[in-house]
C-alpha cells in the first residue's frame, strides 16, 4: 500500500487520529482532515516522528467547496487519493422533544452529508486508479439510542449510503465498507459521560459490564478494523456493516 493516498476525515483526534496513524503504518500517505487545520497538527507530527507522511488539512466536511478545494490540494501535494475514511462527527444529544432543528440539521450535515461530498469528490479518482476503498464510521447507534434520535439516524443512514456505494462503484475496483463502534473509550464519549451526569470511571464500569469480551474499545481497535478494509486483501469484502463492539450486535 506504499502507493496509496488516504484521506481521514476528523483525524485530528480519537478514532480518527488512531486510524490516520494505522494506515500511515501501513505505508500509506494520509491527509488529516478537520474542521481547524491547526488541531491535526499533532496527529501528523505523531506519523512524521514514525517516518511516515501525512499533511493536515483544514475543511468543513458540510461545504462542497470546501471538500472540492480539500481533495484537489491532497492529490497536488500526495497524489491521487484512493482510500478515503469517512469519520468526521459530533454529537448534539437530546431527547426527541427537546432536540432542536439546528440539534438535528448539524448531526445530519457533518455525518451524512460530509461522507456523500467526500465520496463524491474521491470517486473519480478511485475509477481513474481501478481501485479504490472507502470506509464510513456508523455505530452501534444505528440500531437505535435513547436520546441519539439525530445521531442514530444518521449512522443508519451511513449504511445505507455505504450499501448503495458498493453496488454503484464495485465494476471499478472500489470497494466500500461501514464500521459500527460500540463503546469506545474516546474524548466523545467523555463528554457524553459528563453530559448525564455520570462519573467517567462509573460510566465505563457499567459499560465494560456489558460487553462480553469484559473491556473497553479502544480507537485503536476500530483502527485495525479499517486498516484491513482498506488492504488489498479486502477486494472481495464490500457493502458490510462490521460491528466492532466487542460482542454480537444485531
Amino acid at each position: 500500500m506504499s502507493d496509496r493516498v488516504a484521506i481521514v476525515t476528523g483525524g485530528a483526534r480519537g478514532i480518527g487520529a488512531a486510524t490516520a496513524r494505522k494506515l500511515a503504518e501501513d505505508g500509506m500517505a494520509v491527509a488529516v482532515v478537520d474542521l481547524d487545520e491547526g488541531s491535526c497538527a499533532e496527529t501528523v507530527k505523531a506519523i512524521e516522528a514514525a517516518g511516515g507522511k501525512a499533511i493536515a488539512v483544514g475543511a468543513d466536511v458540510s461545504k462542497a467547496e470546501q471538500v472540492t478545494a480539500a481533495v484537489e490540494r491532497v492529490a497536488a501535494e500526495l497524489g491521487p487519493p484512493t482510500v478515503l475514511v469517512n469519520n468526521a462527527g459530533v454529537l448534539r444529544d437530546n431527547l426527541l422533544f427537546k432536540m432542536t432543528d439546528d440539534d438535528w440539521e448539524t448531526v445530519m450535515a457533518v455525518h451524512l452529508r460530509g461522507a456523500f461530498l467526500f465520496s463524491r469528490a474521491v470517486q473519480k479518482h478511485m475509477v481513474d486508479a481501478g481501485f479504490g476503498r472507502i470506509v464510513s464510521m456508523s455505530s452501534t447507534s444505528a440500531l437505535g439510542n435513547r436520546g441519539q434520535a439525530n445521531y442514530a439516524t444518521a449512522k443508519a443512514g451511513l449504511q445505507g449510503l455505504t450499501k448503495t456505494l458498493a453496488i454503484e462503484l464495485g465494476k471499478f475496483g472500489v470497494t466500500a465498507n461501514a464500521v459500527a463502534p460500540g463503546f469506545i473509550m474516546t474524548d466523545m464519549t467523555q463528554s457524553t459521560a459528563k453530559r448525564v451526569g455520570v462519573d467517567w470511571d462509573a460510566f465505563v464500569k457499567n459499560a465494560v459490564s456489558q460487553i462480553p469480551v469484559g473491556r473497553g474499545g479502544r480507537p485503536e481497535d476500530v483502527a485495525n478494523t479499517v486498516s484491513f478494509l482498506v488492504s488489498e486483501g479486502a477486494g472481495f469484502v464490500s457493502g458490510q456493516v462490521i460491528y466492532v463492539a466487542g460482542g454480537p450486535r444485531a
